[in-house]
């Protein structure tokens, strides 16, 4: 390890799950690094729902080991050390990717312990800032549309919250393999949402989108039943052989249920690091064929600020908390 790191980092934690407010900046001891591990000098961490969830005493909150804790999931940054001297990513490489929080310590600081699995080179065309939005929810976009719903060319896919943080990615991933893309979006996030692909938006205030489309082959929930009961909506719009895949943890208690009583396929979708599809989504940014909308972002010392933002549910792609000027 380079001695030349410091002993301390500056780290949002948390003492306890609750709102917000929870959080405080604070003077802690420096991740370290074990095995095959590298040590990333975090410049920036993306806001996810599962963030807030957890943080909220939701989500993987049971998962935390102790406090105080420190959160986040998506990171970019800068290699701090390295595992061994031949390993391929060496001090001062620009890397990114995704974080198993709450099983070891999160983005929301400085350093971050990062596992071999979870980590790529992060793309050549962007800033730091804007490669920490990408990991979990392209990865969660990808993981839904190939793994969970085995999307193809030809299919029709409906993308609810076509507008949201995996939903932007979602849409262009399944026009990306071919298919035809229709979201469901507010009015004002309609545009948006036809610049990332999409052949349709349904604008979900103004219209019921089980009235208006139907035959479709892959539903990617990203809503469940916590609004206007649109998981349980979408069975409705499914063709006969076709599979909606729930994504939001917690969102659809009854999902299995009601998708067996219908008839129809249905499986849920849980996202993991993987270094080496993220390297498939880095070629696709680098190519110019995928792209990462950041709406806001914070400083690490309005961490509070950013979850408030995310828990309003209306969020254009992602919020990133910046973690180094």
């Amino acid at each position: 390890m380079n001695s030349a790191l410091p002993e301390t980092m500056r780290a949002a934690v948390i003492d306890a799950t609750g709102g917000p407010e929870v959080f405080r900046i604070a003077e802690v001891p420096r991740a370290f690094p074990i095995s095959a591990e590298l040590l990333v000098e975090v410049h920036a961490a993306g806001v996810n729902p599962i963030d807030a969830k957890t943080r909220g005493g939701k989500g993987v909150s049971a998962a935390i080991p102790a406090f105080p804790a420190i959160l986040g999931s998506d990171f970019a940054g800068v290699v701090a050390a390295s595992p061994y001297d031949a390993y391929p990513l060496q001090p001062g490489d620009r890397v990114y990717g995704m974080i198993p929080v709450p099983r070891t310590s999160g983005s929301l600081a400085e350093y971050a312990p990062i596992s071999a699995l979870g980590v790529a080179r992060a793309p050549q065309n962007l800033e730091l800032v804007d490669a920490a939005a990408v990991p979990l929810a392209a990865l969660t976009a990808w993981g839904a549309l190939h793994d969970g719903a085995g999307v193809q060319a030809g299919q029709r896919v409906l993308v609810h919250a076509g507008a949201g943080g995996v939903g932007h990615f979602a849409v262009q991933l399944a026009k990306i393999a071919g298919a035809e893309v229709i979201a469901t979006a507010s009015a004002a996030n309609a545009d948006f949402v036809r610049s990332l692909g999409a052949d349709r938006v349904i604008d979900y205030r103004s219209e019921r989108f089980e009235e208006v489309v139907g035959d479709i082959d892959a539903v990617i929930d990203l809503i469940g039943n916590v609004a206007d009961d649109t998981g349980s909506r979408s069975l409705k719009v499914l063709a006969a052989d076709g599979i909606i895949v729930n994504v939001p943890t917690g969102s659809w208690p009854t999902f299995h249920e009601e998708a067996a009583a219908a008839g129809l396929r249905g499986t849920t979708y849980k996202v993991s690091p993987d270094g080496r599809r993220l390297a498939q989504i880095t070629d696709l940014i680098e190519q110019g064929r995928l792209r990462v909308h950041v709406d806001e972002v914070f400083p690490l010392e309005r961490v509070a600020d950013a979850h408030r933002r995310a828990e309003t549910g209306h969020v254009r792609g992602k919020l990133v908390v910046r973690i180094r000027s």
